[in-house]
């Protein structure tokens, strides 16, 4: 449950996204960035959560992010500029960090490997639930109560889970010994996040271009430093020792970062360009969660018997096709045409997670499983992040800091295409890092 609530955060407020920019006239740069920030804080405090989740009860940091959750979307719903919208976003990503990266240790510290693909497709197909429910439950909720209401859908949610959890869920999964805390490491890795997202926004502007040159500087220091701490935030040779590790880590990277901009996209270009409402275009993507969420468990079953190489590969494939199939989108473009190519993108990224996550999780031994699924969590963080921020940068280039008139709807499906054609090689070269991983060692 805790892993549905934070998709629906993200999506239900991106169905709502055209009427918020209407009502506080924001321009589209501004606009681009209600994703975007949410996903910076998350990336930038997934790993220092983690850590401090070690140290204290991964139960009690998962409560806490979901308290701060439900309190930065009762800011956002009372805020009256875009601006205070982000900062909320900000806070509503970092309570996201503190559950969202916890909620997965928690179940492969229950389950044995051999038992782990089920629970971990189903842990993914709630996150697909979320997805599927969010946009078209977003839109509704657009129509009949105005945008704002959006930001209340996660709170009642969110109190009964707390509610839940300290009333029935026995234990708190800490550390037998208290680990130091790497507060250098976490300042370094939080400047790269920041510097990584300012780079890519405004490229190829010069002082952007210094920024992301800084942010690969940054993020080599951060490899250095955390290969000598005696208690790093992460271990860092895991991924030179093990092909199969860091093989499905960078697939997975490639695939999130291919398919977490497409909500928000296709939003702007259905209401804008379509002229759908967002009841209407929440119910068109959500075609594509709807696949994914029925695939997941199925498939994440399925890995437990069959190599899971070969079902997330497959996987790679179909997405491949649903995007070449929407990198073709133009003003006239059937809504029905749209729901078959998400359809086969669902289909394929169903294969692919809970299959790829089976196959991080048996590359570690059971020391390290708290590890990996930090790292499964900051690659999926990261891949959205490295994503959305490329479609910011062709906001930037193509549509400027204006609103979206219809005058600008030729330059916003523009946008649009170019975004979908570099989602089709993410996951191309996705294909191939899965393809390439190598065998499953069980046990």
């Amino acid at each position: 449950m805790g892993s549905f609530l934070s998709p629906l955060s993200i999506a239900s407020v991106n169905v709502a996204i055209p009427a918020m920019a209407r009502a506080l006239q924001a321009d589209a740069v501004l606009v681009s960035w209600l994703p975007t920030i949410f996903l910076l804080s998350n990336v930038a405090l997934m790993l220092p959560f983690g850590k401090l989740a070690d140290n204290f009860g991964r139960k009690r940091i998962f409560a806490l992010g979901l308290c701060i959750n439900a309190l930065a979307s009762l800011g956002a719903f009372f805020s009256a500029s875009i601006e205070w919208i982000l900062f909320f976003r900000f806070i509503q990503g970092a309570g996201s960090a503190m559950s969202f990266g916890t909620g997965m240790a928690i179940i492969t510290s229950v389950f044995p490997p051999a038992r782990r693909g089920l629970p971990l497709g189903l842990n993914t197909a709630a996150v697909y639930v979320g997805l599927t429910i969010a946009p078209a439950l977003g839109g509704l909720v657009t129509e009949i109560f105005g945008w704002r209401a959006v930001f209340l859908l996660p709170v009642p949610l969110a109190a009964m889970l707390v509610i839940v959890i300290f009333v029935f869920l026995t234990g708190d999964w800490r550390r037998d010994r208290y680990s130091p805390f790497d507060w250098v490491g976490t300042v370094i890795f939080a400047g790269w996040t920041l510097a990584l997202v300012i780079g890519l926004t405004g490229l190829p502007q010069l002082p952007n271009i210094l920024t992301l040159l800084f942010a690969f500087v940054l993020f080599g220091v951060f490899i250095w430093h955390q290969s000598r701490h005696a208690e790093p935030l992460i271990r860092v040779q895991m991924f030179r020792e093990n092909r199969l590790f860091s093989c499905s880590l960078g697939s997975a990277l490639l695939m999130y970062a291919s398919t977490y901009p497409l909500t928000f996209l296709l939003s702007l270009y259905l209401q804008y360009v379509r002229g759908l409402s967002p009841l209407d275009s929440g119910q068109v993507i959500l075609v594509q969660a709807l696949a994914m969420a029925l695939l997941a468990p199925v498939a994440g079953k399925l890995s437990d018997r069959i190599e899971p190489r070969i079902i997330a590969t497959a996987g790679c494939v179909s997405v491949a096709i649903g995007f070449a199939l929407l990198s073709r989108l133009d003003f006239d473009t059937d809504p029905a045409y749209i729901s078959a190519s998400l359809f086969c993108i669902g289909i394929g990224f169903g294969l692919f997670s809970a299959p790829n996550h089976n196959a991080v999780m048996s590359a570690v031994d059971a020391r390290e499983i708290g590890v990996a699924s930090a790292t499964i969590n900051l690659a999926r963080v990261s891949g959205n992040l490295i994503g959305i921020s490329l479609v910011n940068m062709l906001v930037h280039l193509l549509l400027g800091e204006q609103q979206i008139t219809p005058e600008k709807y030729r330059q916003l499906l523009s946008t649009v295409n170019v975004a979908l054609t570099l989602s089709l090689c993410f996951v191309s070269a996705a294909a191939l890092l899965s393809a390439a991983r190598g065998r499953r060692v069980n046990g």
